[in-house]
């Protein structure tokens, strides 16, 4: 974990802006919208880790405590899906296998526990939103020669960063950079 080193934050120019390009995926090639969105996980992680909080802020002005309950509920849920997934065999291999199937179900799960509790709304709107928000932008922003050359040194191990240890947990290592 020491070397690990977050990234720059990216403009907000070459973040949305003018210098930023987008457009609607090609839903039938599969493998390249997802290299897209991956890649760009890892090159614009910094812009996302401050969009999420900043929605989970204005969530947690109004709704603290349901806030706090969800994001507990959703992190252990996820901490014990990695767990499980690196000591059972059947689990690591449907992860590789599957890995939209096994975020899908992380974040099923979470709904499900957090109805019971009854912190379904906090749960929509403080950590589905921001994910959703996240994954759009991933999806429809074009990749630069700065993103791809930034994906590459990731992808060689030269530089490590905390999405890429999260897409690696969640399967995605061999992906990644590609």
């Amino acid at each position: 974990m020491a070397d690990v080193q977050p990234p720059p934050l990216r403009s907000l120019d070459d973040f949305l802006l003018c210098s930023a390009r987008f457009a609607v995926p090609d839903v039938r090639n599969l493998d390249r919208w997802n290299h897209r969105m991956i890649n760009n996980l890892l090159y614009y992680q910094t812009n996302y880790l401050l969009s999420a909080l900043g929605c989970l802020v204005i969530v947690g002005y109004f709704q603290p405590f349901q806030l706090v309950v969800g994001a507990t509920v959703v992190t252990l849920l996820f901490l014990g899906f990695v767990w499980a997934a690196e000591n059972q065999a059947p689990i690591r291999r449907f992860r590789r296998n599957h890995p939209s199937i096994s975020l899908l179900a992380i974040l099923l799960a979470s709904y499900l526990f957090l109805s019971v509790l009854g912190g379904v709304a906090v749960f929509l709107f403080g950590i589905a939103f921001p994910i959703l928000l996240v994954l759009v932008h991933a999806s429809v922003r074009l990749r630069n020669l700065k993103n791809k050359l930034e994906n590459k040194l990731e992808s060689i191990g030269l530089k490590r960063t905390p999405m890429g240890l999260l897409l690696e947990a969640l399967g995605q290592e061999q992906e990644a950079g590609s």
